[in-house]
């Protein structure tokens, strides 16, 4: 059964207007031009699944995922499109015939930097437990035909879990990365009450010989298995995950790096969300002339919602509710640009899947439109989550999802006029 698409076209005139519960006095939302939703082609097979999706610096869209090969095996893969969305190359190899870790929240990602080399990290399996992994860097010189050059992103030696990883471009030719660490849990699972010491937050850069430089830890105590995120901006990288505190408050906090000095972390919004585990739901993150767009789910109160925050001065304002209710899975992506702030995010109504996509001005101001992109035929965990980017003009999408017993990826292109 194919993934069906909410085409927005004219004859859907009221696909995005207001919604239910807006009181407010601004003109009807309807009076925006609707976004065209089309579906977009990709070069994945089916098996996919894990997609990544970023903007190179000349343009190009690049996509990685994770091919299944097999019970337990998996390549990584990835594909360049120009800024039209057209494939290319065919699907090359990031890496394969290695123990390669798949996880539906821990995936894979691709950066490229200002020098046109490619960089991508992964997840590998150490130790006999099966259950333990590393995070493993590469590089590629010549526009990802060969990734000859690796190195492990944590080099403690210790058979514990490592990953939720987030890359950022340090200059013309170095990367920053940032991952959760446990080297202090004892090999203890994600979410699990460790025997040993709490998950960590760990912040290096690495050059384009893959030499390490300015290892150190940010956080001593973070949520477990949430994803981690990050943006560029005002000349320093911008970091945001879950935190966790010793009374198990598990909220949104973010550190920004100015005149190469880490600052104390702060909190986005204190929404005092008391879990005793982890909710695999972490935040996203997009960043436009000095502007920081955040989302992020969470369940305080008993209420699953999704929210939004604008950093403009170095601070995160007023939070934005987007969604809330029972069927509000969370699992965020954002993208920022001149014109508008996208949100996208999961829900699950009625044992149904949907991928929904939400459009806001510049300054969070007022909501444009909200559309249905997709609905899913996956159901629980294996619908992952979706990756979201722009170019002012043009928003492009990608998701997993299944057919039949196996999963693929799908993608769509949301023109905003």
């Amino acid at each position: 059964m194919r993934v069906m698409l909410t085409v927005v076209l004219g004859l859907m005139l009221t696909a995005c207007g207001q919604r239910p519960d807006d009181t407010s006095a601004t003109p009807a939302k309807s009076a925006a031009p609707a976004p065209r939703v089309q579906s977009w082609t990709l070069p994945t097979q089916t098996g996919a699944s894990a997609p990544d999706l970023r903007q190179a610096p000349d343009g190009r869209l690049l996509l990685s995922w994770l091919q299944a090969e097999g019970e337990d095996a998996h390549r990584f893969l990835f594909a360049a499109a120009d800024a039209q969305g057209a494939w290319q190359h065919d699907p090359r190899v990031i890496a394969a015939d290695r123990p390669l870790f798949a996880n539906w929240a821990d995936t894979p990602h691709i950066l490229a930097t200002p020098d046109g080399a490619l960089w991508a990290h992964w997840l590998q399996r150490v130790g006999k437990r099966g259950g333990t992994y590393d995070v493993v860097l590469a590089r590629s010189a010549d526009a990802g035909q060969t990734w000859a050059t690796e190195a492990k992103v944590n080099d403690d030696g210790t058979e514990t879990e490592h990953g939720f990883a987030t890359m950022w471009a340090e200059g013309q030719d170095r990367i920053g990365i940032a991952w959760l660490d446990g080297r202090h849990t004892s090999g203890h699972g994600h979410g699990s009450d460790h025997g040993g010491g709490p998950m960590t937050l760990r912040t290096a850069t690495f050059d384009a010989a893959l030499g390490r430089h300015d290892e150190s830890e940010r956080d001593a105590s973070t949520c477990d298995c949430c994803q981690t995120t990050s943006a560029w901006v005002d000349g320093g990288p911008m970091l945001a995950w879950r935190d966790r505190t010793q009374d198990e408050i598990r909220d949104i906090v973010m550190t920004h790096r100015k005149n190469g000095e880490w600052q104390k972390e702060t909190v986005v919004h204190a929404d005092g969300w008391h879990i005793a585990g982890c909710p695999v739901n972490g935040p996203s993150m997009a960043a436009h002339d000095g502007r920081v767009l955040i989302a992020w789910f969470t369940g305080a109160q008993d209420t699953p919602s999704v929210r939004i925050a604008m950093n403009t001065d170095g601070a995160f304002g007023a939070m934005q509710e987007v969604d809330s209710g029972a069927d509000v899975l969370g699992r965020v992506a954002v993208a920022l640009d001149a014109r508008q702030a996208w949100v996208a995010w999961l829900r699950e109504e009625a044992g149904q899947q949907s991928v929904m996509l939400a459009r806001y001005t510049p300054d969070l101001a007022r909501e444009l439109e909200r559309t249905e992109v997709a609905k899913l035929q996956a159901r629980g965990r294996v619908s992952g989550f979706p990756k979201l980017i722009s170019d002012g003009a043009t928003a492009w999408m990608v998701w997993t999802d299944v057919e039949g017993d196996a999963t693929l990826i799908r993608g769509a292109r949301i023109r905003a006029n």
